[in-house]
């Protein structure tokens, strides 16, 4: 399995790496089994994060005794240094190793102050100076947070959302870290299940050196394709460029990234699922979204309050309220025309 430079950290890591969230809806003998799977296909890059409830845990129980062959990447969601450093112990505990190689900070939206002593950056600081954390990163959904970093020069890595339909600017800025010899760990390369092959995104991403896309695998099935596509990498030729511009045209725009920073929603509305239902409808298998369950759920947004927080804390400027509201009156267009026909 080929293998690149991870920016500064000077790792050799798979041009594949594997995502870890998914693996927490799986049992713990499942989620280690697909987690060795993944090893011994040759994937060594595994990126996971203390808020993945049991993911580290099946890390620990998968992969501990070829722990030295590996490079593991977490994550804390904590705003303060002594909280994070918390969150580090636990995550070395369940995945059975006395460090990780990247300790990031979990999509913060806006860069702690280095010069803070009980800042969560304090935290990234004091872990590698004890030697639990080899190199430090960041992860975000705001373009600006992220670009913010990568010219900070504190961070080594930074995970960002990278996909076939990353807009242009999104794109320089792979180029910009790879410039400060920054590494990118690309995240949601299939747009959170909305693209339905991993060809494009895997044709875009491969273009850069500095970047390895972290795929979400819960099935064989994934892993086996992302090995086969890496045995045999897709072209970026004419054809797959306008696959990719189909794809853009599509999905671009008005698409909800999923990152969840409109949460939480007073009125518990779902809304990262709630804003692209339309998209989920025809991408994904329809039938699980027409469950009592989900129309309860969509029939919240019937209840939105209009309190503007999902919209100010949407990093891609959408409106939330009006895409969940164009989402609902399709999907009960959708859910007519599937119990008519």
């Amino acid at each position: 399995m080929k293998t690149t430079r991870l920016g500064r950290t000077g790792f050799s890591v798979t041009r594949v790496g594997f995502g870890a969230l998914p693996v927490q809806r799986l049992s713990l003998e499942d989620g280690a089994r697909l987690l060795r799977r993944a090893y011994d296909a040759g994937i060594n890059f595994f990126d996971t994060a203390r808020g993945y409830t049991d993911s580290e845990e099946k890390i620990g129980r998968a992969l501990a005794d070829v722990r030295s062959k590996l490079f593991i990447a977490t994550k804390s969601g904590a705003g303060d240094k002594a909280t994070v450093l918390q969150h580090l112990e636990t995550s070395l505990r369940q995945m059975k190793t006395d460090y990780v190689d990247i300790l990031q900070l979990h999509t913060p939206r806006q860069l702690p102050d280095p010069a803070d002593p009980n800042s969560s950056y304090a935290a990234l600081a004091e872990a590698r100076k004890q030697g639990k954390a080899r190199f430090v990163g960041i992860s975000n959904h705001s373009l600006a947070v992220a670009r913010q970093a990568a010219e900070s020069g504190l961070y080594d890595t930074i995970q960002y959302p990278l996909s076939a339909i990353s807009s242009a600017a999104e794109l320089r800025f792979v180029e910009e870290c790879a410039a400060r010899d920054v590494g990118v760990i690309a995240m949601k390369p299939l747009c959170g299940g909305l693209l339905t092959s991993p060809a494009p995104s895997f044709a875009v991403l491969r273009q850069f050196e500095n970047l390895v896309p972290i795929w979400g695998i819960q099935r064989e099935r994934e892993l086996d394709e992302i090995v086969a596509l890496e045995a045999h990498p897709p072209a970026l030729d004419a054809a797959m460029r306008a696959e990719v511009e189909k794809l853009r045209q599509e999905l671009a725009g008005e698409f909800c990234r999923a990152c969840g920073y409109c949460l939480p929603c007073p009125a518990n509305i779902p809304i990262p699922m709630a804003a692209r239902m339309g998209y989920l409808l025809r991408r994904m298998p329809w039938q699980q979204f027409l469950s009592k369950e989900w129309r309860e759920k969509m029939a919240l947004i019937d209840q939105c309050q209009s309190c503007d927080h999902c919209r100010e804390h949407c990093p891609y400027q959408l409106d939330p309220p009006k895409l969940m509201r164009k989402m609902y009156e399709d999907y009960k267009s959708f859910c007519a025309e599937k119990e008519s026909g």
